[in-house]
């Protein structure tokens, strides 16, 4: 049971309540995390503002195997069960990718680049090496994808720990092999 309340859209305060509705209208629910979020107007606020423009950046197989990679280091349960149904159900990942991103890795070269590196941001908070750089540039990322893959294991600390924290209740349905056929 989440430690920190999921309030209804009616229950949150009024400021959150079009963020809900926005994100209801895209994917069909509000997910607990969203609600968890709406308790406090600002953190919300700050989410999305964070969440919006690298939601341009990177491509969707990028930023949800870094969400996985990141959710895996974190242990966050709700994270990872989050993007194991967007991964699969929005950028089309398969079950043996959505394990592969878990670990850093992908059977793509530059994707398996950004991921190892993503992960060894997480695990290391940040402090890699210069040939862990060399080894991205050389996989064909620049200086600006370099700190978007930076800033998206960011965001993903954020999410993880404030889940991690509250607990929330897993909401999304597990994606099984059968669903992934």
């Amino acid at each position: 049971m989440s430690r920190i309340a999921i309030p209804t859209r009616d229950e949150a305060p009024a400021a959150s309540q079009p963020t809900l509705d926005a994100v209801n209208k895209q994917l069909g629910f509000t997910p607990n995390f969203f609600a968890v979020l709406a308790n406090s107007p600002a953190v919300l606020a700050a989410h999305g503002a964070f969440d919006a423009p690298l939601g341009k950046t990177l491509n969707i197989k990028t930023r949800e195997g870094i969400a996985l990679a990141t959710a895996a280091v974190n242990g966050c349960e709700y994270c990872t069960a989050a993007h194991t149904y967007t991964g699969h159900n929005f950028a089309h990942l398969s079950i043996e990718d959505i394990a592969a991103a878990k670990r850093g890795e992908a059977s793509d070269a530059k994707l398996a680049a950004a991921l190892h590196f993503a992960r060894l941001v997480a695990e290391t908070r940040g402090k890699v090496s210069n040939e862990d750089i060399s080894q991205l540039r050389a996989a064909g990322y620049d200086d600006a994808q370099i700190l978007e893959i930076v800033a998206n294991v960011a965001k993903n600390f954020l999410t993880n720990l404030i889940n991690n924290v509250a607990q929330t209740d897993v909401d999304f349905p597990a994606v099984t092999a059968d669903a992934a056929a």
